[in-house]
């Protein structure tokens, strides 16, 4: 990709990166290891406020944990952006979403699906990904979902 191509993508798209998120715990945003960047768990923040607590199939539906799961990915590409350069980016390798379940919900992809569709807006075919979607029974700070990002980066 040329020099500043994600960031000319992002503008295109009218997609703003956040700021990064503040830890709440002992750990780093983000970290890079060799031609990877891996990132720690992101909640649904936006300026410093969950978007939403609570049980998806319970608490909320699919599609308002879907746009929370869209704000953890951007929360991520934050983090990748901080430590390497959005402009860094050569590929998204591997999503990890947790999903804060109801009992009998069954529905963690579609909840999943609001990062994956947003990773693949901004990225076209390097923002294919694999993907795991789990259901958990508490996330931190009540949290409906979160989203970790593993990518492949130059250099």
């Amino acid at each position: 990709m040329s020099e500043g191509y994600w960031t000319r993508k992002l503008e295109s798209l009218e997609i703003e990166l956040p700021d990064v998120a503040a830890p709440v715990g002992s750990y780093t945003p983000a970290v890079r290891s060799g031609a990877y960047v891996y990132t720690s768990g992101q909640l649904p923040l936006r300026d410093g406020e969950l978007l939403g607590t609570g049980k998806v199939g319970g608490d909320l539906g699919v599609d308002e944990a879907a746009v929370m799961a869209r704000q953890c990915a951007l929360n991520a590409l934050a983090a990748i952006d901080d430590l390497v350069g959005i402009d860094a980016i050569v590929r998204v390798v591997k999503l990890v979403g947790f999903v804060a379940s109801a009992p009998g919900f069954h529905s963690q992809p579609a909840v999943i699906n609001g990062a994956s569709d947003v990773l693949a807006e901004i990225f076209g075919d390097a923002g294919v990904h694999a993907r795991s979607a789990v259901g958990v029974s508490e996330l931190p700070l009540a949290a409906p979902v979160e989203v970790e990002l593993i990518v492949e980066v130059e250099g």
